[in-house]
């Protein structure tokens, strides 16, 4: 089957983004949907390891080529950052439990692949345009962060300030998370989400989590060595 593509542009038109619906965190931004559609396919190969991490290697393997179905104008965000920004028309709260269970396995895989890049990469990073010349350490506290103290709350988590500080505590706080998930999904969390949908919520967290995954392996000092 072919892979259900939107892609999204910014409200001036300046970048576009380009994303695979029932791939979350598989999403490209560029200046213009062509190109966004173009670097979202060069990352496939990119893309697969996490779909294996999920038990669904076989299922990425058999997908077809990207197909548009919806082409849409996001949030002037989407003009700056090449990012989406606001879920797609098929984004829609609630999820049947097969979408949200399936949603949920890709973004732990997207979380253990960016563990398993953290763990490898270099603490000194590669300097460059990209992430403002973080280091890997900075690099892993920014992506656990936002998630937990921005992406977390729209689902009725609180998690304070800097109280993500082992791995025990990390893999607390996405339990939770999950936990956090699957009440919204019931409708047992009575402050809903205005602008985000639960679909979106785990499309964007499985992207961020990627992309600074990616982030790592492409500012690696060390990756040379390990090849």
């Amino acid at each position: 089957m072919a892979v259900r593509t939107v892609i999204e542009h910014g409200t001036k038109d300046k970048r576009s983004v380009a994303f695979g619906l029932d791939w979350p965190g598989w999403s490209r931004g560029a200046k213009s949907p062509d190109l966004a559609l173009e670097v979202l396919e060069a990352y496939r190969p990119r893309y697969r390891p996490v779909a294996l991490l999920a038990g669904m290697g076989r299922e990425f393997d058999e997908a077809g080529p990207l197909e548009v179905v919806e082409d849409r104008v996001g949030t002037g965000s989407t003009d700056f950052w090449g990012i989406s920004f606001s879920p797609a028309t098929a984004e829609q709260d609630p999820m049947d439990a097969t979408d949200l269970e399936r949603g949920i396995t890709l973004l732990r895989a997207a979380w253990a692949y960016f563990d398993g890049v953290a763990a490898r990469a270099s603490p000194e990073m590669r300097k460059g345009a990209r992430g403002g010349g973080r280091d890997r350490d900075e690099i892993i506290e920014h992506t656990v962060r936002n998630e937990s103290e921005d992406f977390a709350r729209r689902v009725g988590l609180r998690v304070a300030e800097g109280a993500i500080r082992t791995p025990d505590d990390l893999r607390q706080y996405r339990e939770a998370y999950v936990a956090a998930m699957r009440a919204y999904n019931a409708g047992d969390v009575a402050r809903r989400m205005r602008s985000w949908t639960l679909p979106f919520l785990i499309r964007h967290s499985a992207f961020h989590t990627l992309d600074h995954a990616w982030e790592m392996e492409d500012k690696d000092l060390t990756a040379g060595d390990r090849s």
